[in-house]
């Protein structure tokens, strides 16, 4: 059995607009007939605008008909015309011109660099690159290491400004969150200073004091 799109949208409009049983409104939009029951009182569903299953292709006026004629008859979903147009798109791997694939080990390089938090995952989807490369990257086996130079991926046209800024602040929130849930907590204020920027005076410094001063008197009584 095809599973409808909005049945209780489509229940609405049937119980509306035709004199079809609630057990041939349930068997056909999955619902229980106490519930269509309830649409048709008015209990269930009631701000929700029905939806035609013939305009949208999920219905034919044939079975529609038979139905109506005959109680005992179940109808059949059809596969809707629009189900296609529903479905989630999958993104397709970006695409590198030839002329700028010899530039990603550069860019690998200033992710490895500059935001080591953007997971291999993440380079590998805006670079179009490959985990391999990655490492090879990294762990300079890439046959051309000796070349290789740190360059932001806008500077050579591998991604957009906005797409950068994109996986670097999603990585560093999520470096933020598995930080704060192992209580690594950043200073908030400045860091403490040395005692030589403060202008404090601690006991070693007093004593050194001490020490010069009884050398500079012994130093005198000799003159």
């Amino acid at each position: 059995m095809t599973d409808i799109l909005m049945p209780k949208a489509t229940a609405v409009w049937l119980v509306d607009n035709t004199s079809l049983t609630f057990d041939q409104i349930a068997d056909f939009c999955g619902l229980h007939p106490l519930e269509v029951r309830g649409i048709a009182d008015g209990e269930v569903a009631r701000d929700i605008r029905g939806a035609d299953p013939i305009a949208n292709g999920q219905l034919s006026r044939e079975q529609l008909d038979a139905a109506q004629a005959n109680d005992a008859y179940r109808m059949v979903a059809q596969k809707s015309r629009h189900a296609e147009l529903l479905k989630p798109v999958k993104k397709a791997p970006r695409y590198t011109p030839v002329s700028r694939r010899q530039d990603r080990p550069d860019a690998i390089a200033w992710f490895l660099r500059n935001h080591p938090e953007v997971t291999d995952a993440q380079i590998s989807r805006l670079l179009g690159t490959t985990k391999a490369t990655i490492d090879q990257v990294r762990n300079r086996a890439h046959w051309n290491s000796t070349n290789i130079k740190p360059v932001d991926p806008v500077t050579l046209g591998l991604s957009t400004q906005m797409e950068l800024d994109a996986v670097v602040r999603k990585a560093a929130d999520k470096r933020a969150k598995d930080d704060a849930k192992r209580g690594i907590v950043e200073p908030d204020g400045p860091t403490l200073e040395p005692a030589s920027a403060t202008g404090v005076i601690t006991h070693e410094d007093h004593d050194l004091d001490a020490q010069v001063d009884h050398h500079d008197i012994d130093d005198g009584d000799e003159d």
